[in-house]
């Protein structure tokens, strides 16, 4: 999961009327990360009332046949659209999947008035604007206690939990993640879904390019190769790895709704980090194999549904890091 280094500043709240606001919304949530990059979400603007919906033409039917983390991808754009109307000074209703008839429309926003945003809410919004994926190896500094659990609170603020796991559990973990790779890397289908989103045409604004993906390289526990040749532009950094920490995103439940807390509590997990001077990658392939999301459960002691897991650590300045590519408004919002 990606996303980009736009460093632009946001809208002025007080010039902007309901309509506006939730355009500038959705707008900022085009910056999410999303998984391999899809950016699956589409959103609809109408008076007063912003409505998310997955875009069943960027789900992925071999890796996320559930469509699961497609929904956890929309959920940490809805927080970061949350995020962005706080910001503007906007109090909001939000409904999760308010239709039952429209199983693709995930929320539905409404403005309900204007009111001061706090230093908070601005920060966090700021945070929106530097926030990048960094697939290279950690420093060798320790992450402090303090730092986990200001993003396991940030992560249950939104109805997720993150459980940050013991240094004895990440041989556990690295195995699990080696056998789920190995298991996808098997099947040949999909390596073709995962050239199609990682083998784009450079002109391309979706996908996860080489300039983003490092070569591989010894961490204590792998990540996914997105280069099928194991090149990559990217270099993997100073660090070893050895300091990073781990963490499982997980919910109460493993539904739709559950997803979307899912990703909502990611984002905020996300934003937090950036104020901690901490880097988050998240994980998927381990929890993309039936069995290897059961030994993850397992490491949770059967509490909760595990959906990804979170690689932490401190990293080296960004801007080497390039920005990932971003679709345009008109191609990601409509407007009544």
């Amino acid at each position: 999961m990606d996303t980009d280094d736009d460093t632009r500043k946001g809208p002025d709240p007080m010039t902007l009327t309901g309509t506006d606001a939730l355009k500038a919304a959705a707008e900022a949530a085009l910056r999410a990360p999303s998984i391999l990059n899809t950016q699956p979400w589409r959103w609809h603007v109408t008076g007063d009332t912003l409505e998310l919906s997955a875009d069943p033409d960027r789900q992925l039917p071999v890796i996320d046949p559930d469509h699961r983390l497609t929904t956890i991808s929309c959920g940490i754009a809805l927080h970061h659209a949350r995020v962005a109307l706080a910001a503007e000074g906007y109090a909001a209703d939000v409904v999760l999947l308010p239709d039952a008839a429209r199983p693709d429309l995930l929320a539905r926003i409404t403005v309900l008035g204007y009111r001061r945003p706090t230093t908070d809410e601005l920060r966090t919004y700021d945070s929106t604007l530097i926030r990048h994926t960094d697939r290279r190896l950690f420093a060798d500094v320790p992450v402090p206690a303090e730092a986990l659990d200001r993003l396991s609170r940030a992560a249950s603020g939104e109805g997720a939990h993150l459980h940050v796991l013991r240094a004895d559990d990440t041989p556990v973990l690295a195995a699990a993640v080696s056998r789920a790779q190995e298991i996808e890397m098997d099947d040949p289908a999909y390596r073709e879904e995962l050239a199609r989103w990682t083998q784009r045409d450079p002109t391309s604004r979706d996908g996860v390019s080489a300039a983003t993906a490092t070569p591989p390289a010894a961490r204590t526990v792998p990540v996914r190769e997105f280069t099928l040749d194991g090149t990559g532009q990217l270099r993997s950094g100073e660090g070893t790895d050895r300091q990073a920490r781990f963490a499982v995103l997980a919910g109460d439940e493993d539904t739709p709704r559950g997803w979307l807390h899912a990703g909502e509590a990611l984002s905020a997990a996300m934003l937090a980090a950036v104020h901690d001077g901490l880097s988050m990658s998240p994980m998927s392939d381990v929890t993309e194999v039936g069995g290897t999301r059961e030994v993850l459960r397992g490491l949770l002691s059967g509490i909760g549904y595990p959906f990804l897991v979170l690689r932490i650590g401190m990293a080296e300045p960004s801007a080497g890091v390039p920005a990932t590519p971003r679709r345009t408004a008109s191609d990601a919002i409509d407007e009544d």
